[in-house]
């Protein structure tokens, strides 16, 4: 991810040159804020991105020249948002923050788990669900977003529906996909993958699985490993399917399906996921 934090005072320095002012309390006074905060950015080495977005959509400057002082095309690049300015901006994106603003990400990269964006950028699956419960912006990944992919500025920081991911069908994107697996005398047998849109369920999942057996077919997550209550899809002896858990005192369980009922210990079964999502065929 872009470090644009090795160097605050010059960022800020074009910061103050694209708003046409010269002096940080100008800048506090031009963008509603206390001027003792803009001391504590140089003082911290630590920029919001925020800002540095905000500056970018207000004053139409190169986002990778207020980064990184380089003159360079991205899409966002002498382009100012088409209808908001100011303090309205800044909440706007503010307002469009936690899974909004994450999917978009996703979408901007391609990627239709969370687990892809958290190994490309190093960021921790918890620091991302955290971004979703709090509708937190995370400014520093837009930016580096919008300089890795060229996506609009302005849809990606806004989700302004008159900007657009270029070179995608964006309608496409909003659709991710996920592996599927047909379960088939206790194997896992690889498929295409499917369309599944899990955000229709309020799931936020980090490893989805989307498994198949004649009529049924579950959505698994398969970053779940501590066994609890519940459907799970387990591996007993190299043989694989979709069980019904039961805990028992002394790390026991008690373990059902269509064909059989028996009680062991949980280390006995290996967990592949957590079933999170059963369907059903009724034709």
């Amino acid at each position: 991810m872009i470090d644009y934090n090795s160097d605050v005072k010059a960022i800020l320095e074009r910061i103050l040159k694209s708003y046409g002012v010269s002096s940080r309390p100008e800048l506090a006074e031009l963008l509603k804020i206390p001027l003792p905060t803009i001391q504590n950015w140089v003082a911290r080495q630590s920029l919001p991105g925020d800002y540095i977005v905000q500056c970018a959509l207000d004053t139409g400057v190169s986002l990778r020249w207020l980064v990184n002082g380089e003159l360079a095309n991205v899409s966002s690049d002498g382009v100012k948002h088409p209808s908001l300015k100011g303090k309205k901006l800044h909440d706007t994106m503010l307002a469009n923050g936690g899974r909004a603003v994450l999917d978009r990400i996703m979408h901007a990269y391609g990627f239709t788990m969370q687990k892809q964006l958290g190994d490309l950028l190093d960021i921790p699956s918890a620091t991302m669900s955290a971004w979703v419960r709090r509708d937190y912006f995370p400014g520093d990944v837009v930016i580096t977003c919008a300089l890795d992919t060229g996506v609009s500025l302005s849809w990606l920081a806004t989700g302004h529906e008159d900007e657009a991911l270029p070179n995608r069908d964006l309608a496409d994107q909003l659709i991710p996909s996920i592996p599927a697996r047909k379960l088939s005398g206790g194997t896992l047998e690889n498929q295409p993958d499917v369309s599944f849109n899990l955000s229709l369920f309020g799931f936020d999942l980090s490893n989805p699985l989307y498994i198949q057996r004649g009529s049924m077919s579950w959505i698994v997550e398969g970053g779940a490993q501590t066994i609890g209550n519940g459907d799970w899809l387990l591996d007993i002896d190299g043989n694989k399917d979709i069980y019904t858990v039961s805990r028992l005192p002394g790390n026991r369980i008690k373990v059902t399906n269509n064909t059989s009922s028996f009680e062991c210990s949980e280390s006995d079964v290996n967990p592949i996921g957590f079933v999170i999502l059963t369907m059903s065929k009724n034709l």
